[in-house]
């Protein structure tokens, strides 16, 4: 008698959830940026789980720590908000002397002697940086030139003329440090500031030289520090505690009104196609598009280019309250969506 061996086909393979969402993290000192994406990842990620999709918004030096607004999954389509945004920051500045990096991580190239400050006197040095100001780049920096990136052309001993590029101090102030010859920065600016030529700025405001120690950030845009975690703090908890630190897919979106669509319309968008939604349109959001549209031909007009578009950017959910994603919305009330979410 044969016996007859019956083989089981395969168990079909789990599919997992995609991590989506944003999560602040404290940045320590020592680590890159990207270092700090790749362990956020590992620490998200789970047999039930992928996080292989992840960014963050903005790059912090490795001297430097604070606040690292990290985007996982669906959020990444919508990072460009806080790599856009405002960023604060509290440094330290040692006078005296000059790195040709512009922070500790230098090396000493220039001293010069530390003048006794006042208070009184830091007050209005600050002062002379606020508002819309211009800045050179650092050669120690990500910045390219010909495909190859500054810091390539300095590690190598070439100067590269650098154009200064406009930037905006929103908020700055100066104290004295714990030590005589050392100052301590609070500064809240604009996207593209360099904090480290800032401090050589100031340094040489008030007739000497210097360099940053230490570089904090603590909001990025609405983003603040006190609401971020840290790497060893998040590595502590459990997968689950870990993802209740997610803030939602569109966290990083701030400052732009919302509008309710109808799941018909919900289901017309995710095809790709165009709406007329004259009717939903409120006085609110009737006055931002004209507000943004007004504000965008007047900045097309004083740069000369001819840039202005006839439609801006709207945060859609349905029925629910759920968070769909980004239309593009004109007066007239034409909806094109723009970028749409996948759950």
């Amino acid at each position: 008698m044969t016996e007859e061996i019956i083989q089981s086909a395969p168990a079909a393979p789990l599919k997992k959830s995609r991590v989506s969402g944003v999560i602040l993290i404290d940045k320590p000192q020592g680590l890159t940026s990207q270092q700090v994406v790749s362990k956020v990842k590992y620490l998200l990620k789970s047999p039930l789980h992928d996080s292989k999709k992840a960014g963050h918004t903005g790059t912090l030096d490795p001297m430097a720590t604070g606040l690292l607004p990290v985007c996982l999954g669906e959020a990444t389509k919508f990072s460009h908000y806080q790599l856009d945004a405002d960023k604060a920051y509290q440094a330290t500045i040692k006078l005296g002397i000059q790195t040709d990096t512009g922070d500790a991580e230098g090396q000493s190239i220039a001293t010069a002697a530390v003048p006794k400050l006042t208070a009184a006197e830091l007050e209005v040095v600050a002062q002379q940086f606020m508002g819309d100001i211009k800045q050179i780049p650092p050669m120690y920096s990500a910045l390219k030139k010909d495909g190859k990136k500054l810091y390539e052309y300095a590690r190598a001993g070439i100067e590269i003329d650098r154009p200064a590029r406009p930037i905006t101090i929103q908020a700055i102030s100066l104290t004295l440090g714990a030590q005589s010859d050392e100052l301590v920065l609070n500064v809240t600016c604009s996207k593209g500031t360099y904090v480290r030529v800032l401090g050589e700025d100031i340094a040489a405001a008030l007739g000497t030289l210097g360099h940053l120690t230490a570089l904090r950030r603590t909001q990025v845009g609405h983003f603040d520090i006190a609401e971020a975690v840290s790497l060893e703090a998040l590595e502590d908890l459990s997968h689950e505690q870990r993802l209740a630190y997610l803030l939602g897919i569109d966290a990083c979106i701030n400052g732009i009104p919302t509008l309710e669509v109808s799941d018909s319309q919900c289901a017309r968008l995710h095809m790709g196609q165009r709406l007329n939604i004259k009717p939903q349109l409120d006085k609110d959001i009737t006055d931002y598009i004209q507000t943004m549209l007004s504000q965008r031909h007047s900045d097309a007009d004083d740069s000369g280019k001819d840039e202005a578009l006839d439609s801006v950017d709207i945060k859609l959910v349905n029925p629910k309250g759920e968070f769909l994603g980004l239309g593009a919305v004109e007066l007239n009330g034409r909806l094109q969506p723009k970028k749409m979410i996948q759950r």
